[in-house]
């Protein structure tokens, strides 16, 4: 037994240095509060750590024998270590793809942005016309003013894509300005908790809860939804300066 838990224990060390090399500097990069949410990175998290922490140096423990020839413990342990490579690989190219890259305010609402939003043709459009907010591959999020364009026609079919579906302008970086130029139209745009339409009585209750706590008045007209995917936050700002004061969970 005591040499199937040295095995169990240095599968598990090994694993767990790799996972946390991977996600750490994903997380760091790319996934901090609250992209890891937006994005529901979680899902692709949670299979890695089934397979790489969980199930891996458990299958080490149980075939792990002394009396086993060396030879077909290390080929038994190969397999399981590849099994989690795969796991790992799929894992961190599906996060990587994902990545945030925007929080964009465009028109009248905020968007969350992700590499996978943002065609081929689009970030070759935007590094020429717009390089200085233009996605490259070290890229981190940013927070943007993703304005209608100035051409009627181009407006138009942005304007079409937005209530369609997509490719809507928030993923469009070529037309992406600094956030600060989009503030004096945000600041039109900023809502009442009880008047934004998308949530249920319990979720308004969550926030204005969390609101009160934070010492932010959920009577003024200080917030915006920002959406991503299935999910959607309450971003708070102070209604003077314009600077972000929270974002919250309307489910927890």
């Amino acid at each position: 037994m005591r040499f199937r838990l040295k095995a169990f224990g240095l599968h598990l060390l090994g694993s767990a240095s790799a996972l946390t090399l991977v996600l750490g500097s994903l997380y760091f990069g790319w996934y901090r509060w609250p992209g890891w949410y937006l994005a529901s990175a979680l899902y692709i998290v949670a299979i890695m750590v089934l397979v790489d922490i969980v199930i891996g140096p458990t299958m080490t423990l149980i075939i792990a024998n002394p009396h086993k020839p060396d030879r077909e413990l290390v080929r038994d342990v190969s397999r399981i270590v590849a099994v989690q490579l795969a796991a790992l690989i799929y894992g961190a190219v599906t996060l990587w793809s994902g990545r945030p890259l925007y929080y964009t305010f465009s028109a009248d609402h905020l968007d969350f942005v992700q590499a996978s939003d943002i065609t081929r043709g689009e970030i070759a459009l935007a590094r020429r016309e717009n390089p200085s907010l233009a996605p490259y591959w070290y890229s981190q999020p940013r927070w943007v003013s993703a304005p209608l364009p100035d051409d009627p026609q181009e407006g138009g079919k942005s304007a079409e894509s937005n209530a369609g579906g997509a490719p809507k302008v928030s993923y469009m970086p070529r037309y992406f300005q600094p956030w600060e130029q989009g503030l004096p139209t945000l600041r039109g745009q900023l809502m009442r908790l009880d008047d934004i339409g998308y949530m249920s009585r319990a979720q308004k209750r969550v926030l204005r809860t969390g609101m009160s706590r934070r010492g932010l008045a959920p009577d003024e007209r200080n917030a915006l939804v920002i959406w991503g995917g299935a999910h959607h936050l309450l971003v708070v700002f102070d209604p003077i300066t314009l600077r972000i004061r929270a974002i919250l969970n309307p489910d927890l």
